[in-house]
């Protein structure tokens, strides 16, 4: 079965409650796809599937942008770690230049459905930017710092590119978010599934982060 035929297969149409606007491929039972995922996916030593869930950060990032489109109208955004890819179609509803970035080969497919799905050109990539020179006038990072390793190993290039470019972290409360360096921007309530946090409602707090 073909990385796009595994999602379509393992997912329905829904929207996210805090963006209603954005149509994508989601898992609605968490259990199953995962099951799934990984008789599928043990073969190809690929990743959970993240990329069936629209998570708090992106959710909070793609509200913030279409109430404020001039945010990244006419820019270039690159979408960080990007999931199932509702920040990547968000910026690309408001006219920006969007790349899309996941080391997952089923994400990179999800977020080219998606991005079909909602009539926007978004350039999603399986490579590694981490490290990469800065090309972008935006980076948005949403729900990047769950994980130590994670955490140490994109945290010094995003500061780095804060340095050239503006950085957006969202975060909804995660462990290793850093403790300094950080500039709120806007917070969101998201409303969230007991199924896949500790809780049914997560603040969401859109940081600049500072070089």
């Amino acid at each position: 079965m073909s990385p796009e035929g595994f999602i379509t297969a393992h997912t329905t149409v829904a929207r996210a409650p805090l963006v209603p606007e954005i149509a994508l491929h989601l898992a609605t039972e968490i259990t199953p796809i995962w099951q799934a995922s990984e008789e599928w996916l043990k073969a190809r030593n690929i990743e959970p599937p993240f990329w069936a869930f629209a998570w708090p950060g992106g959710q909070a990032t793609a509200r913030l942008l279409l109430d404020e489109p001039a945010r990244v109208a006419g820019k270039r955004v690159l979408d960080f770690a990007a999931g199932c890819g509702i920040a990547a179609i968000a910026a690309a509803r408001c006219g920006a230049v969007v790349e899309a970035a996941e080391i997952d080969p089923l994400a990179v497919a999800a977020i080219k459905l998606n991005a079909a799905l909602n009539g926007v050109a978004v350039a999603a990539t399986g490579a590694d930017v981490v490290g990469t020179a800065c090309r972008w006038d935006i980076i948005l990072a949403g729900d990047v710092c769950y994980e130590a390793p994670m955490t140490a190993h994109i945290l010094p290039w995003l500061r780095r590119m804060a340095a050239e470019c503006e950085v957006w972290v969202a975060d909804p409360g995660r462990a290793y978010l850093p403790g300094s360096g950080l500039e709120p921007v806007a917070r969101h309530a998201v409303p969230t599934s007991l199924e896949l946090e500790d809780r049914t409602l997560r603040e969401v707090v859109i940081y600049r982060l500072l070089p």
